[in-house]
């Protein structure tokens, strides 16, 4: 693990939009927006076809009981993009990684001069998961950009203290090749959730949703972000 220790990043549309496009993703065709709930009423207020989802989730003990039992799918690294997370409170940066690195490839063309760009020439598959995070603690510049979205005025909290325990954590649930995946940098490699399609991700992440929920009913630290199409 990395001895560096960011902010952590807050589940908020407003604010990925805006970091997100500093990286260097195009906003004008996709943008998260809030999933209210997992419930049927709530998904069909998003535009479709939604293409990525992130999800945070408190790392309460019941959750942490389940640790390690996930169908990991190390076979699959050569096409899912994947890194391990080295630095201190960096889930949500690697959660939008996990996210636009793994988009249908038509969204996966950044600008030449966006930090998108280089960092995907300079961690493409199948470069192993700790290269790429060794990679990702040397560049200054995402470490700059995170500090910058962590303290906007769009934040709807205080970030607190470095030293403050971080008690929710972001994993970002995608789809390739028409498989559901759940990608997580704390964990070795991708998790495999089965069958899925562009027209049915958003329900299908859902579904992945509600057994984190089910684990812990008592707990409401529950946020949901879609990667969805910009509406007018």
């Amino acid at each position: 693990m990395s001895k560096q220790k960011w902010f952590p990043l807050e589940s908020n549309p407003s604010l990925m939009n805006e970091y997100v496009a500093k990286l260097g993703f195009n906003t004008d065709l996709y943008e998260f927006v809030d999933v209210f709930s997992t419930e049927d009423w709530a998904l069909q207020m998003i535009p479709q076809p939604v293409v990525a989802v992130l999800m945070l989730y408190p790392l309460t003990e019941k959750q942490e009981s389940f640790y390690g039992q996930d169908n990991l799918a190390p076979q699959d690294m050569d096409k899912v993009w994947f890194t391990k997370q080295r630095i201190g409170n960096a889930c949500g940066t690697i959660g939008l990684l996990h996210t636009l690195l793994n988009v249908p490839e038509p969204l996966r063309i950044f600008p030449s001069d966006s930090w998108l760009h280089g960092f995907l020439e300079d961690c493409p598959n199948p470069l192993d998961p700790v290269r790429k995070a060794e990679i990702l603690e040397r560049d200054a510049k995402i470490a700059k950009l995170h500090d910058q979205a962590t303290s906007a005025e769009n934040n709807q909290t205080d970030r607190g203290n470095l030293d403050d325990q971080l008690v929710t954590h972001f994993v970002a649930l995608v789809n390739v090749n028409d498989q559901l995946y759940e990608l997580d940098g704390r964990k070795e490699a991708p998790v495999a959730h089965g069958p899925t399609t562009s027209a049915t991700l958003l329900a299908d992440a859902c579904k992945v949703v509600q057994t984190f929920m089910q684990r812990d009913p008592d707990e409401v630290r529950f946020t949901i972000l879609a990667l969805a199409p910009k509406q007018e």
